[in-house]
């Protein structure tokens, strides 16, 4: 199986996951799959065998309520069964709404609140340079996140501290609970305002695995933490969730659910 088919059932396994739970979040999770795919496939150093290895590459999902996606990514490398999936969100799940690294195999940070990933994250990254460790830290981050401040304090200081260790990734599908960004808060040229804040700025087509394995795996410039702004589509490979803000957070009913599966050609 090759990575774009590999991601192809990684949104089957979401679009599961969700419609089991009847709640959750489709839209952010399907368009960062893909990020995610290159990611966990093509770069990161993990052992799914020892998950707390010292030395291993770290992850953190700060827009935490896409975490159907982490999930389907973890339970296929091996951090857990992949039967556990259809308990998400459900009561005694360690599969809960947002990332709980108290619970799951896998998880490096517990996320939810919007900007303290990437603040966390960059604290791993300080503390790898502090321990004098060689292991990267990479963080996600989402197009509304982007409007908290605490993305701006975390950036000034990846940037204060040289942490050319860290990666920033934006899912940026240009929407957000609700609407578009541009009309809830906009956020304009997201990209010069991170290479303003002292990052390297790289963009690519986020349903390009490809190309985003090549912007991950793109050395950094010493002394300089590295942006990857993702372009996405929300809901990306279910029609009618696609570009359509109503499914950032939203019940899959059975009518949904099959027309969904429908368009991942599965039925």
């Amino acid at each position: 199986m090759n990575l774009k088919e590999k991601a192809a059932q990684l949104r089957i396994d979401i679009i599961n996951e969700l419609f089991e739970a009847q709640s959750g979040h489709p839209g952010g999770s399907l368009s960062c799959i893909d990020t995610l795919t290159a990611l966990y496939y093509n770069v990161m150093n993990v052992r799914p065998e020892q998950p707390d290895w010292e030395d291993r590459d770290r992850f953190v999902l700060s827009k935490g309520h896409c975490c159907p996606a982490l999930y389907a990514v973890l339970a296929d490398k091996g951090y857990f069964p992949k039967s556990e999936l259809a308990t998400l969100r459900k009561l005694g799940s360690h599969l809960q709404g947002h990332p709980d690294m108290h619970k799951t195999k896998g998880i490096d940070a517990n996320t939810g609140s919007l900007g303290q990933g990437i603040s966390i994250a960059m604290g791993m990254a300080l503390a790898a340079k502090h321990g004098k460790k060689n292991y990267q830290v990479y963080t996600m981050v989402g197009d509304g996140e982007c409007q908290e401040g605490l993305i701006w304090e975390a950036s000034m200081a990846a940037a204060h501290y040289k942490l050319d260790n860290f990666t920033v990734i934006l899912d940026h599908n240009g929407l957000q609970i609700d609407g578009k960004n541009t009309d809830v808060m906009d956020i304009g040229n997201i990209v010069a305002k991170f290479a303003a804040f002292g990052f390297e700025t790289i963009t690519v087509d986020g349903h390009d695995i490809d190309a985003v394995t090549a912007a991950l795996k793109l050395p950094h410039t010493p002394g300089k933490p590295k942006f990857i702004c993702c372009e996405t589509t929300k809901g990306k490979g279910v029609s009618f969730m696609e570009n359509n803000p109503g499914w950032h957070g939203a019940t899959i009913k059975k009518a949904d659910y099959e027309a969904a599966m429908k368009d991942l050609e599965v039925l």
